[in-house]
């Protein structure tokens, strides 16, 4: 019994959060009114209609600095756990990150010298 009170929290913790879900799932269709017009249900693009094609392609260099984005915050995420560890990892830890925060700088200095990071 006493095994079944301690996990008596966890409980109605997921008690809550099911009636929250719900009634936030529920509330939309309760509160809102529906009286569609035309100008409710047309396309809104800043101010007016749209005048080119939704599926147009884009330029490769928006995937390229999203790419740079990612590998960067993708280092940060690691640098910060490094940091706060840094004296428990060694010299170990201190080469490993080394190695990888240079891998890193290869790559961003190749993206620059093929010009990846120019907007012409």
């Amino acid at each position: 019994m006493e095994l079944l009170q301690n996990y008596l929290p966890i409980v109605v913790f997921i008690g809550v959060a099911l009636v929250i879900a719900i009634v936030l799932l529920a509330a939309p269709f309760l509160v809102a009114y529906s009286k569609p017009d035309p100008e409710k249900l047309s396309a809104y693009e800043c101010g007016f209609n749209a005048f080119d094609d939704a599926r147009m392609k884009f330029d490769v260099r928006f995937y390229l600095v999203s790419i740079l984005f990612i590998i960067f915050d993708l280092e940060v995420a690691f640098l910060f756990p490094w940091a706060v560890a840094f004296k428990e990892v060694g010299w170990f830890g201190f080469w490993a990150m080394m190695i990888f925060l240079g891998i890193l700088t290869i790559g961003f200095v190749y993206e620059w010298k093929k010009g990846a990071l120019e907007w012409d």
